[in-house]
């Protein structure tokens, strides 16, 4: 079994990645909709209990906020997995001004998460890092190894797992 952490800014494609990948595999557990730590929490359990595999699809910038992850996907012995997606204020910016309602997200809150942004790294104990673009309305995975060796594959990630 995995679990999956997504780490990005507010608008950088994290819910869009969500929906076209792991809507049909994997549970969707987002501060956005369930508002309390408390249900996350229950729902977390849940997915223990059941063997679902989930996603937790906040910005998760911080290298404590992911340790809390961390640890209780390591406690039921998953393997857990991060996406990090391009961290690109300006187009963040941009998808974020065609929101509307309660989906648009005031500009000083993404200066602010970009402020707080730790990169994620294998120390975290992540058994794999993926690093994602969005790019020209799909997305390219690559594999964090690769990426940041020079050597990237531009193959997309398999989602069968």
């Amino acid at each position: 079994m995995e679990a999956i952490v997504f780490v990005g800014l507010q608008a950088s494609g994290k819910s869009t990645y969500y929906k076209k990948y792991y809507f049909n595999s994997h549970l969707r557990i987002s501060n956005d909709l369930l508002k309390t730590k408390n249900r996350e929490k229950n729902l977390m359990e849940f997915c223990k209990n059941t063997n679902m595999p989930f996603v937790i699809d906040n910005t998760n910038v911080t290298k404590e906020v992911r340790a809390k992850y961390i640890s209780f996907i390591k406690s039921i012995h998953w393997q857990a997995v991060c996406c990090y997606f391009k961290t690109d204020v300006q187009r963040s910016l941009l998808w974020n001004s065609q929101r509307a309602g309660k989906e648009r997200i005031p500009e000083a809150g993404i200066f602010g998460t970009h402020k707080k942004l730790e990169i994620p790294s294998y120390d975290e104990g992540f058994d794999q890092i993926y690093y994602v673009n969005p790019m020209d309305g799909d997305f390219i995975v690559k594999d964090w190894k690769s990426e940041f060796s020079g050597n990237c594959s531009m193959a997309m990630m398999s989602t069968s797992n």
